[in-house]
């Protein structure tokens, strides 16, 4: 039995949860595999094959490096909490006029709730995924903080899980770069999974064709807001849009020809509204969050600095940052700052840890 403990990896197929899975049992930990089925894509219709963790061949490349290493493998099927919660809300979503972030609702009520209840079960003390980021208790709280390699860092997307999970889970590959992480792949045998490309689009969207997954998802929805009125700031009607939830804040293609360029600076669901302006227009000092959760800190001071990030791989901005309510937070901007999207995840770091995020509500001068 290992005296460092049991660890129930989350394993997606992929180079990285493939390391971070032989990293911990190359420590000394008694490991067990998981791989989870989220989605079955013939049921989207889309163009393109299945890709990524929800593939058979993923599958059999965390099956095969389980039976490398020695340690037993399992593959769950949460295709039905997925899409009740992460599908659904994706939907949901653009048509309220947001712009969702699936990868933050599935880590924050699908992926870890679903690990940790499978890590009781089976007896685990911890659980790892292969998340560039890292963790340290500090004042019993489990901070986390970015990953080594910034152009990889994964912390933002963390913001959403609860306290009792961080505190359970393990980041094995969180100081190291992707470099790093692809040799030691080739080294410990798996020179093929070492090349496999990394997978950037949505795990039930491999086509990247959102419009497409809305339509075929929601067609009674969707199908009647064909014919919405484009709309300049200063209420000038100046042309017809396929539907309001095809549209996001700071899109400029699949506009109307302006002679400049537009962007797309507000959406109106309640009127089928998308407003349209300059690139000046997009700029905004301030956003409010709804659902904060306190990561480094329960709730935020009365108003302290922080960076501000508003999207999963932008820059993050110096801002103060302060509660607003119960659950609701602020962040002033310390120069106007572009594109801030509602539905998006705003996170607040010191330095780099993780203060807390939530979602963005609003932006406003």
């Amino acid at each position: 039995m290992s005296t460092h403990g049991k660890v129930l990896v989350a394993m997606s197929g992929g180079v990285d949860s493939s390391v971070a899975a032989a990293m911990l049992h190359e420590q000394g930990y008694e490991i067990v595999g998981i791989t989870m089925k989220t989605w079955d894509y013939a049921q989207s219709g889309g163009s393109k094959k299945e890709t990524g963790c929800c593939n058979l061949d993923s599958m059999n490349d965390a099956r095969s490096l389980a039976v490398h290493f020695g340690f037993p493998h399992y593959i769950i099927d949460i295709r039905e909490e997925f899409g009740g919660s992460v599908i659904e809300h994706f939907v949901d979503e653009y048509l309220a006029g947001r712009t969702p972030n699936p990868c933050i609702l599935c880590n924050t009520h699908i992926k870890w709730a679903a690990l940790l209840r499978r890590a009781d079960k089976l007896g685990c003390d911890f659980i790892a995924t292969g998340h560039y980021a890292q963790t340290r208790m500090e004042n019993d709280r489990a901070v986390v903080s970015r990953g080594l390699d910034r152009n990889k860092d994964q912390s933002y997307v963390l913001w959403g899980v609860a306290q009792e999970c961080l505190s359970r889970t393990l980041f094995p590959i969180g100081g190291y770069e992707k470099s790093e992480i692809r040799r030691l792949c080739a080294e410990i045998g798996f020179g093929s999974l070492s090349r496999k490309p990394d997978s950037y689009e949505i795990c039930f969207i491999p086509d990247n064709d959102y419009r497409g997954f809305l339509s075929r998802r929601r067609p009674e929805a969707v199908e009647h807001l064909d014919g919405g009125a484009f709309v300049t700031s200063d209420g000038r009607q100046v042309g017809k849009h396929r539907g309001y939830p095809f549209y996001t804040v700071g899109q400029r293609k699949g506009l109307i020809a302006m002679g400049e360029p537009y962007y797309v600076t507000q959406i109106v669901p309640e009127t089928n509204t998308v407003v349209i302006g300059r690139e000046n227009e997009l700029y905004d000092r301030r956003l409010s969050v709804r659902n904060f959760n306190g990561i480094k800190v329960p709730c935020l001071a009365e108003e302290q600095e922080a960076f501000t990030q508003i999207r999963s791989n932008g820059d993050a901005y110096p801002s103060l940052v302060r509660m607003t309510g119960e659950s609701t937070a602020e962040a002033i901007f310390s120069e106007p700052i572009k594109a801030i999207a509602p539905g998006q995840g705003a996170v607040f770091y010191e330095g780099d840890d993780v203060l807390g995020g939530g979602w963005i509500e609003r932006s406003e001068d």
